[in-house]
């Protein structure tokens, strides 16, 4: 059995098409194909269900790839034990990050650099639920995501960063420019552009207005950060926004940050490292986050934003 085969699996396994995974392995599909029923003939079991495109692995294959994930990790971490001892931790850590706390990570992601000037970070934007499995199949070294509502992720690592605080942004002129706090009824009544429904953000930040009596309907709503920033310049809407984002995008021009009534902290946002045992480059992550202290950081811009209060 050789390593490459395997890559070959998990790579038909991810892309679900063979044309694809061959372009993905830079070779061809009848080799990537050929390689494959070797790996069945080597193990005596099938391993790809085929029809004419591919339809998917079988029983026996989901667990050929199962190892895979695990062999692949175990050499790879092989590799960057080995380049540490030759004199710096060498390679790419993948770190998966829910899209609400992408504005955070370079928090963690420049001193990690600093300390590790020969490493790289490929950073993906993923769902809670994608991040849970791409940890678990070793398609992540570590992840930034939500900690309190999951119990997936056996032999994970975890370890608090933040806990999400909650503001309102509002023009300067608006009804509510002038509080020294607000209701989360009151923020409800004005003209809002939020995170669409389907974000973990909008669920949470809807469960408080419910519970102040309010239903938001705002009249934008984006998938992204970005897509909501980009619409409160102007002095027109409002937005009840995470405090982490202020690190990345700050307070547009126009606009003014008013505390909201309620609850003092949101849920956690943690690092997860892989199972055990943790990549080298995931394992060097832990330390430059709490060397970072990113929940110090981040509360002491906001109470700048604020005045020194909050």
């Amino acid at each position: 059995m050789l390593l490459r085969q395997l890559e070959y699996l998990v790579a038909l396994a991810r892309e679900r098409h063979f044309v694809r995974a061959a372009a993905a392995c830079y070779v061809s599909q009848p080799s990537l194909s050929a390689a494959i029923r070797r790996l069945e003939h080597e193990l005596g079991v099938p391993i790809v269900r085929r029809g004419r495109r591919y339809e998917g692995l079988t029983p026996e294959g989901e667990v050929v790839l199962a190892w895979a994930h695990r062999i692949l990790a175990e050499r790879d971490g092989l590799q960057q034990e080995l380049s540490a001892l030759r004199g710096g931790l060498t390679g790419t850590l993948r770190l998966g990050v829910v899209p609400t706390a992408l504005p955070t990570a370079s928090l963690l992601t420049n001193p990690f650099c600093e300390h590790h000037p020969q490493a790289r970070v490929s950073i993906e934007s993923l769902s809670s639920a994608e991040i849970w499995h791409g940890l678990a199949e070793f398609e992540l070294d570590a992840a930034m995501t939500y900690l309190d509502d999951d119990t997936r992720g056996g032999g994970l690592r975890r370890l608090p960063l933040y806990e999400e605080r909650y503001v309102l942004l509002t023009p300067v002129d608006g009804p509510l420019a002038t509080a020294a706090t607000a209701r989360w009824a009151q923020a409800a009544a004005l003209p809002l552009c939020l995170l669409g429904p389907r974000m973990r953000n909008r669920r949470i930040i809807d469960e408080c207005f419910a519970a102040d009596g309010a239903t938001a309907a705002p009249a934008i709503e984006s998938d992204s950060v970005a897509g909501l920033y980009a619409h409160l310049p102007g002095g027109h809407w409002s937005s009840v926004i995470s405090h982490a984002w202020l690190h990345m995008f700050g307070v547009p021009d126009g606009m003014r940050v008013v505390p909201l009534e309620g609850p003092a902290y949101g849920p956690r946002v943690g690092l997860v490292t892989g199972p055990d045992p943790p990549s080298v480059l995931a394992a060097a992550l832990p330390a430059v986050a709490r060397a970072a202290d990113v929940r110090q950081a981040l509360d002491e811009l906001l109470r700048t934003y604020l005045g020194g209060h909050g």
